[in-house]
Protein backbone atom coordinates (compact mmCIF):
# COMPACT_ATOMS: atom_id res chain seq x y z
CA UNK A 1 0.00 0.00 0.00
CA UNK A 2 1.49 3.06 -1.36
CA UNK A 3 0.39 6.47 0.66
CA UNK A 4 0.74 9.35 -1.15
CA UNK A 5 1.48 12.54 0.48
CA UNK A 6 0.37 15.86 -1.29
CA UNK A 7 2.74 18.39 0.30
CA UNK A 8 0.64 21.45 -1.28
CA UNK A 9 -2.22 20.32 0.79
CA UNK A 10 -0.75 20.17 4.02
CA UNK A 11 1.30 23.12 3.42
CA UNK A 12 -2.24 24.89 3.17
CA UNK A 13 -3.79 23.36 6.15
CA UNK A 14 -0.32 24.23 8.05
CA UNK A 15 -0.40 27.65 6.70
CA UNK A 16 -4.29 27.59 7.77
CA UNK A 17 -3.58 26.79 11.21
CA UNK A 18 -0.63 28.84 11.22
CA UNK A 19 -2.55 32.19 10.47
CA UNK A 20 -5.34 30.91 12.67
CA UNK A 21 -3.02 30.70 15.86
CA UNK A 22 -1.36 34.62 15.07
CA UNK A 23 -4.80 35.98 14.35
CA UNK A 24 -6.29 34.29 17.80
CA UNK A 25 -2.78 35.59 19.97
CA UNK A 26 -3.13 39.43 18.25
CA UNK A 27 -6.65 39.71 18.93
CA UNK A 28 -6.16 38.09 22.33
CA UNK A 29 -3.33 40.66 23.01
CA UNK A 30 -5.84 43.71 21.57
CA UNK A 31 -8.77 42.60 23.75
CA UNK A 32 -6.27 42.78 27.01
CA UNK A 33 -5.55 46.28 25.54
CA UNK A 34 -9.08 47.43 25.22
CA UNK A 35 -9.88 45.78 28.53
CA UNK A 36 -7.56 47.89 30.28
CA UNK A 37 -8.83 51.33 28.98
CA UNK A 38 -11.78 50.62 29.98
CA UNK A 39 -10.90 48.87 33.02
CA UNK A 40 -11.25 52.04 36.51
CA UNK A 41 -7.69 52.94 37.45
CA UNK A 42 -8.02 52.47 41.10
CA UNK A 43 -11.38 51.28 41.96
CA UNK A 44 -10.81 50.74 45.64
CA UNK A 45 -8.61 54.54 46.17
CA UNK A 46 -9.86 56.67 49.13
CA UNK A 47 -12.33 59.29 47.99
CA UNK A 48 -11.82 63.09 47.19
CA UNK A 49 -14.09 65.79 48.36
CA UNK A 50 -17.06 65.38 50.71
CA UNK A 51 -17.71 62.11 49.27
CA UNK A 52 -17.48 58.85 51.91
CA UNK A 53 -16.33 55.63 51.49
CA UNK A 54 -19.02 53.31 53.19
CA UNK A 55 -17.89 50.31 54.44
CA UNK A 56 -18.95 47.63 57.24
CA UNK A 57 -15.55 46.39 59.14
CA UNK A 58 -15.29 42.67 60.55
CA UNK A 59 -15.27 44.15 64.19
CA UNK A 60 -19.01 45.82 63.78
CA UNK A 61 -20.04 42.43 62.09
CA UNK A 62 -18.62 40.02 64.96
CA UNK A 63 -20.17 42.44 67.82
CA UNK A 64 -23.85 42.84 66.16
CA UNK A 65 -24.56 39.13 64.61
CA UNK A 66 -27.51 38.82 62.80
CA UNK A 67 -29.52 35.87 62.44
CA UNK A 68 -30.29 34.39 59.17
CA UNK A 69 -33.96 35.68 59.02
CA UNK A 70 -32.92 39.21 59.24
CA UNK A 71 -30.33 39.15 57.03
CA UNK A 72 -32.76 37.23 54.64
CA UNK A 73 -35.61 40.33 55.25
CA UNK A 74 -32.71 43.05 54.35
CA UNK A 75 -31.91 40.78 51.42
CA UNK A 76 -35.49 40.94 50.09
CA UNK A 77 -36.41 44.30 51.58
CA UNK A 78 -32.79 46.51 49.65
CA UNK A 79 -31.13 43.94 47.82
CA UNK A 80 -28.27 43.48 49.56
Amino acid sequence: MIIHIRAGKWLARLRFVLLFAVCTFALYHLLIVVASFLEPVQRHKVPNGRAVKVFQSESAIVANPQGMGDRLRLFYWIGE
